[in-house]
């Protein structure tokens, strides 16, 4: 539901979430300014105020539009991954964003986005990092995803990508990802249609040689599988043999409420984690399955709250 998202990014701007205030008003007027709306299309601006390092990574990209791979597949970005001849649409970001790091002092690279090159690899790495939307709302190997703090459920379709975003698209069933770009930004044209606006490298789907160039995708395209975000926008179903932040955030939640000693905060959701959750469970009439769904984290932040079962 669009509409819970936007509830959820308008409450970020009035959290310590987002970057400092000053001087992002004329930042953010210029960074529009400099964006390329089709004929037809209405820019949707962004819901939160763009950081300076997306425009940094969106203006290292622009300056890229237009190269293209030798006649035998090698490009630069390939030769700074150590895969000079390798399909190169992760590359091409990766070596942006640490031209943008060179560049301007800052540390995004592995901090902020993922430095990788095999498939899944960066998809992965968000989800492990808690900043990952899927297109469907459901995540393969997850399980559902509700925007933070809400008990909405993020529904097919529902999220627009801000700037900055990295867009994961598949080409076969399993769903594999098999191709990446950055947003840029999103527009709506005369028939309500929602259109992403991306610099991508290397699209396959198209004539060789592979260039930089721009391209935009339908909101609803069937081959986008989600987005790594900028911001930490959903929470996601959790359960045995899963790792990252978001099962560290819930491991810290669970010290809050007793339910689990503050050793356990390892990242890593194993037994001594389901059995929490399963007491946690079983405290608010719901069925022991030691999974982490939507359900049980709301009953936690109840219990955080102080509200009895």
């Amino acid at each position: 539901m669009r509409a819970a998202f936007r509830t959820l990014v308008l409450a970020l701007c009035l959290t310590a979430l987002l970057i400092p205030a000053l001087g992002e008003e004329s930042a953010q007027d210029a960074f529009l300014a400099s964006l390329s709306v089709p004929e037809g299309e209405t820019l949707l601006e962004p819901l939160t105020p763009v950081p300076d390092y997306v425009t940094y990574l969106i203006d290292m990209a622009r300056g890229e539009l237009g190269y293209t791979e030798d006649a035998s597949g090698v490009t630069k970005y390939g030769i700074w991954a150590g895969y000079p001849d390798a399909q190169w649409c992760a590359e091409f970001q990766c070596w942006c964003v640490n031209q943008v790091d060179r560049k301007y002092q800052t540390r995004l690279l592995n901090q902020v986005y993922p430095n990788y090159s095999g498939t899944n690899v960066g998809r992965d790495w968000f989800l492990a990092q808690g900043r990952y939307v899927s297109r469907t709302g459901t995540v393969p190997g997850w399980g559902t995803q509700w925007w933070k703090g809400t008990e909405q459920m993020v529904e097919q379709n529902s999220y627009v990508p801000q700037p900055g975003d990295w867009m994961f698209l598949t080409d076969n069933e399993p769903g594999d990802t098999c191709h990446v770009a950055l947003v840029e930004f999103c527009a709506q044209d005369d028939a309500g249609r929602v259109w992403v606006h991306v610099i991508e490298g290397n699209n396959v789907l198209k004539p060789a040689p592979q260039s930089v160039e721009r391209n935009a995708y339908a909101l609803t395209h069937w081959q986008i599988l989600g987005y790594g975000t900028v911001r930490d926008l959903t929470d996601i179903t959790l359960r045995f043999g899963l790792s990252g932040e978001k099962v560290k955030q819930l491991q810290q939640e669970l010290v809050q409420a007793g339910l689990l000693e503050a050793q356990y905060t390892t990242g890593r959701y194993g037994a001594i984690t389901e059995s929490a959750i399963k007491t946690l469970q079983k405290e608010y009439g719901i069925l022991e399955t030691g999974i982490a769904n939507h359900e049980t984290r709301l009953a936690l932040q109840r219990k955080l709250e102080g509200e009895a079962p």
